[in-house]
Formats: structure tokens, sequence, C-alpha cells
């Protein structure tokens, strides 16, 4: 999804804290609560610094914000040094272990995202990935009903991971390098493909963003969409006017005053922008994506079968659409002949001893929650009031880019 221009180095500090102290020793509660509110003061200082240094770019501003990458580089020697001197945990249980003698898993999930993971009218979590924690209790305790959800700022999201608050992070969060090496925490794979896009009015006559020359194009300021929409329309020595908002709800109105020909954030957003118009077909969305936002579950680094168990929670509910095998159809595949789906739904093949799990955990998965498509469609898709189509998030077969590893 979209990041605000932050250097998170200082967040790794934590890491490295949180990784090597002990939860139930108090002294490490309180080290782990003052180097928290050191980290924030650095990360705001280090914000604003990126942001005047990337509007202005200014020998002053570059040297200020080199001067704090300076110090904060100089505090992640010291953590890791206390690191080591840290005591460790001792019989220190697995999140699987964790989570059955809670009876539930504890999932971070957004404040609240339309589509992805927001409460409806009854209070009931629902989303594309409130439905993949909900596949992930059905795999690791058998009953996708056992799930606690627990709310998370972005900036709350990858200490609550690391801290132990959640076993597992689906919060519509960006696959990256830094975050996949310097934070802690390992992704289990994609469960949706995001990317910046474009909405107009439909009665405009655009239909694809190469369209949008001399266009004035609504953004939020000292955002990477700023950034990346400058980049695309300079590549391609197309001309347009940026009309600039310090919040994304300003910049949603802009477009609906008429303050600008087009809007511009994550695909995602837009469509759940779309909703918010008072005619929703009076807007379209373009086709183009112009940047990468792979969104997926985070777990943490130090639990590898916890890893395993959520990354192939996700690939079989790809191979249940890519195999036909829904819901619906999971009880009548048992008599099926075909190996790949005996292997899926753990008749024949590894099932569930190499994760630690009972052997019928994928058939659960599908059972209880279903195939990727059925829910993709429920949740953003056609069947859901986003209409997003599948695009990239249709496997393979369908021209799409969504595709697993094999069972076996």
């Amino acid at each position: 999804m979209k990041q605000t221009i932050q250097f998170s180095i200082a967040i790794s500090t934590l890491v490295f804290v949180l990784s090597g102290c002990d939860n139930s020793n108090v002294q490490d509660k309180e080290l782990i609560k003052s180097l928290e509110a050191k980290i924030q003061s650095l990360e705001q200082q280090l914000e604003q610094s990126a942001q005047a240094t990337e509007l202005t770019s200014t020998d002053s501003g570059a040297a200020n914000q080199k001067a704090l990458e300076d110090k904060v580089a100089s505090l992640e020697k010291q953590l890791a040094s206390a690191k080591t001197s840290a005591p460790a945990s001792k019989n220190h249980p697995s999140t699987l272990e964790s989570a059955k003698k809670l009876g539930y898993i504890k999932c971070g999930v957004s404040t609240g995202l339309v589509g992805f993971s927001s409460p409806n009218a009854k209070g009931e979590w629902e989303g594309l990935d409130v439905e993949f924690c909900q596949a992930v209790a059905a795999a690791a305790i058998g009953d996708k009903t056992k799930v606690k959800y627990i709310p998370l700022t972005t900036k709350e999201r990858f200490t609550a991971l690391q801290s132990g608050e959640v076993d597992l992070l689906v919060r519509n969060t960006t696959w990256t390098l830094h975050r996949d090496t310097a934070l802690g925490v390992n992704f289990a794979g994609i469960n949706y493909y995001d990317g910046q896009g474009f909405m107009v009015k439909a009665d405009a006559g655009i239909k694809s963003a190469t369209e949008l020359d001399g266009a004035t194009v609504c953004v939020q300021s000292g955002t990477t969409t700023e950034l990346n929409l400058a980049d695309y329309f300079r590549f391609r020595e197309i001309k347009y006017t940026p009309i600039v908002f310090d919040t994304e709800e300003e910049t949603v109105e802009g477009f609906k005053t008429g303050s600008c020909k087009a809007m511009t954030t994550d695909q995602s957003a837009l469509y759940v922008h779309r909703l918010s118009m008072e005619n929703p077909d009076s807007v379209l969305v373009l086709p183009e994506l112009i940047s990468k936002e792979p969104l997926g579950p985070a777990v943490r680094q130090d639990d590898n079968q916890w890893f395993n168990i959520v990354r192939w929670t996700l690939n079989t509910m790809i191979h249940a659409e890519d195999l036909g095998v829904s819901s619906i159809s999971v009880d009548d595949m048992k008599k099926s002949n075909d190996p790949n789906i005996r292997r899926l739904i753990g008749l024949d093949g590894p099932k569930g001893k190499g994760l630690g799990l009972n052997d019928d955990w994928s058939y659960q998965v599908i059972k209880q929650v279903g195939n990727y498509s059925e829910s993709f469609e429920r949740t953003v898709g056609m069947s859901s009031p986003l209409k997003v189509e599948r695009g990239v998030n249709a496997t393979w077969r369908d021209g799409g880019i969504m595709y697993a590893p094999p069972l076996r």
C-alpha cells in the first residue's frame, strides 16, 4: 500500500532487542518501552528530514538527514551489543503451541479498510485479509472462527508482530527488501498484487493513463505516491499539473469537487474511494499500475514451522482454485483419482506431518474458507461492492500471475 516517505532503519534497532529479550522480564519490558519512545522520536525526525530533502534537494537538507542517519547507525551498534547480553527466553513455546493453548490465533489487521479488513454493521470482521486469518485458523486449530483480530496502525504493525502481540500480520502490507531483511519478519507469500493507479470521471472519455497529457492530478503530498507520479510522467514525457493535498481525505475531496481531472493512489484504495462517490458509476479506475505493491501475510523470523504453515495455507487456497476445488465441491473431490487433488486435500502425499498439523488441515482450509477465487470474489471482486477485476490477481491459467509451488 501507499507508504509515507520515511527511513525505517530505526525500527530494526527495536527488532534486535525484541528478538533477544525475554518478554516476561520486567527490566526487559522497561528497556523496550524506553527504546520504542526513542525510536519513534528519531523516526519522526528522519521522516521530516527526508521529506524536506526530496522536496527541496538542498545540500543542508541532505546533510541534516545524513547526520540523523549516523545517529541511528550508532544506536543500532549499541543495541546489537545489547542483544547479545539480554537474557534469552527458555523453553519458549512455538507459535503453533501457543495458539493451540490459547484456543485461537492472534491476527493483526488494519484499523478498517473495506474489502481487506473492516468490521461490518454487526461488528464482525470481514475482508480478504480477514478470510486469510480464518484460513490459517482452520489449518492450525481446525476452526476458522478461532481468531482474535487486533487492529493496528501502520506504525504499530511491525512492533506488534515482533513483540508477540500478534502471531500473524495480514494488514495490506507491502513486501519489500528492507522489511524482509531488517525488521525481523518473513513474508509468507502474496495474497494481493496491488499498485498505484488512477481514477477519472467516467464522462471524461479517458480509458488509459497515457491519455492524461496536460491533465491536473490530485495527489497526497510527501508520499511515494507523489514521487511515482512524477517518475511515470517524466519518463513518458507527458505533461501534467499536480494538485497536492496534505491528507488522503483532502485528496479525495479535491477530486470530488473537480479540483483535478484525475486522482492517484493505490489502486485498491481507489476502488474503496469509488464507493464514497455519490454515484460510483460516475468514476472509472484506469487499468494501469505504475508501481509494484505486493501485499501479503508476514510472520516473525524466529519460527520456521509457523512460517511454513502460513505460507502453505496461502498456497493451498491458490492451488484449490487452479485445480477447480471449492468449498462446495471439496467433499466430492475425495472420490477423485487425480493425484494432485488427492495431495491437495490430504488423502495422499506429505499430508500434515511436516507442518505439525492434522492430515486434513488443507481440507479444512478449503471446506471452511474456500479457494482463493471464492475469497477474492466475496471480499473485493465482482460479488462485492468494490467490484475489482481479477487482473494480475488471476491465476496463471487465466492470464494473471497467481501461482503456487506444488504440494508434494
